[in-house]
């Protein structure tokens, strides 16, 4: 039991040695390498950074040519490296669980790549190290169904590009909110819809990290009174939720605390005209439309319609 317990907490490139197989493996390491981040569940370790330790190791296939002092021919230190600052860039995360999975599965892109053991640490929580370590093969990443090398940019092209479609106040209560569902629904494109606040005042507060989270219940609160006109308006707050609305047809109303809250580089306006474009421009939207919009933004990339309330065939 004590050498079970010493080889859980040793580094690991023990650990890769104590549970590796018959046919030897190369492996490449990364000790110690500290990045201070915004992460974690708790709302104290919202709006602050913390630092967080990774110690990982990749079993490798040795190679089957000679190596000739090639760097091309062997995996890069950096694979692993980059994989973590891609994964900590693209957003803001709650979970060392979830970040280790998602450094473990870029790594395992590479298809040189066998086995890797990732551990995540947070040094600052506590007198000691609160951490979890993975280990992730390519086995399991075939079997669930991922894939060992990038995506190409056919597959890229194909992932599903809604429409999104803002609805002011006055189309949220206009009496041909109906005959404008129907529309959608018809529209080749998948349909996410932006709201704003209400017209009911909201709180105000000094604190601009507490403002910011008034204000986005403000927009949930409109998603909500939206929802109860029509039952084919669904609120949902996840990336997962929107992709699988997508994928299956059903029109969605983005609640927005939880993408925002969790954006590496979130909204700087905070109209809510310019977070609907915020939004649009994070799920790689192919059309915005503004119905009854206070504001309407321009958007080079996007192309972006406003049409009359009173004219659902205008889409």
């Amino acid at each position: 039991m004590t050498n079970d317990l010493r080889t859980a907490f040793a580094h690991p490139e023990a650990r890769a040695a104590a549970t590796g197989g018959p046919v030897p493996l190369d492996r490449i390491s990364l000790r110690d390498y500290v990045e201070e981040v915004e992460i974690g569940a708790f709302q104290a370790e919202r709006g602050t950074t913390q630092r967080i330790q990774f110690n990982v190791v990749v079993e490798v296939r040795p190679s089957t040519k000679p190596l000739d002092d090639d760097v091309d021919r062997v995996m890069s230190y950096d694979t692993i490296t980059e994989a973590i600052q891609h994964e900590l860039a693209a957003e803001r995360l709650n979970l060392l669980e979830t970040l280790a999975e998602r450094t473990a599965d870029r790594i395992l892109m590479d298809a040189r790549a066998e086995r890797v053991f990732v551990r995540i640490e947070k040094l600052d929580r506590e007198p000691g190290a609160l951490g979890v370590e993975i280990v992730r093969s390519q086995r399991q990443t075939q079997r669930a169904g991922l894939r060992s090398v990038p995506a190409t940019q056919a597959e890229a092209d194909a992932r599903l590009h809604p429409m999104v479609v803002y609805l002011g106040n006055d189309a949220i209560a206009s009496d041909r909110l109906g005959d404008w569902l129907d529309a959608l629904e018809a529209h080749p494109l998948p349909v996410i819809i932006c709201v704003g606040p209400g017209d009911q005042p909201t709180p105000r507060s000094t604190s601009a990290p507490t403002q910011r989270r008034i204000d986005l219940l403000a927009i949930e609160q409109n998603a909500w009174v939206l929802a109860a006109r029509d039952d084919r308006c669904v609120v949902v707050e996840s990336r997962t939720e929107l992709e699988w609305a997508m994928s299956h047809g059903r029109i969605s109303v983005w609640a927005p605390s939880k993408l925002v809250l969790d954006a590496r580089d979130g909204p700087a306006a905070r109209d809510p005209e310019a977070l609907a474009q915020w939004f649009a421009h994070g799920f790689d939207a192919r059309r915005m439309v503004f119905l009854g919009a206070a504001n309407v933004p321009r958007d080079k990339d996007i192309p972006t319609v406003a049409p009359a309330l009173d004219d659902p065939g205008a889409l």
